[in-house]
């Protein structure tokens, strides 16, 4: 059963940081909680490429960039992420609003993953955005 949900969240630190601790998967640690390390051929997040994301619980999540629009109002960018053979497919996106900065995701998928992840993901981009 594949299942879709959107978290939001906003917070203070400026759209260009918020886009720029996105796109440098390097920085994914300060932010994402989750996230040990992250093996990427390079500094830049970039369509078509792959990388492999490290957590607490040692289980490798390999993921592919599919796509990145950094023009215009909103910048955003999706990929495909598995592990054990679960995929989920997230979008990001990076907003400026007249009060703050505003960040959302879309994720789907095997629909126990999403529900579990879901809380994980609320917490990261809190992080994110303050």
């Amino acid at each position: 059963m594949t299942l879709r949900r959107v978290v939001t969240v906003s917070g203070p630190r400026s759209a260009d940081d918020v886009w720029d601790r996105y796109i440098r998967p390097a920085r994914w640690p300060e932010w994402s909680p989750q996230i040990r390390s992250v093996d990427y051929p390079g500094e830049r997040l970039k369509p078509g490429t792959s990388g492999v994301v490290h957590g607490p619980a040692g289980l490798p999540v390999r993921f592919r960039v599919l796509a990145m629009e950094e023009a215009g109002p909103i910048r955003s960018w999706s990929w495909t992420a598995i592990a054990a053979g679960v995929r989920l497919t997230l979008r990001h996106t990076v907003e400026v609003t007249p009060a703050d900065t505003r960040t959302r995701l879309v994720i789907e998928g095997f629909a126990p993953a999403v529900v579990a992840y879901l809380p994980i993901a609320r917490w990261a981009l809190h992080r994110l955005v303050r």
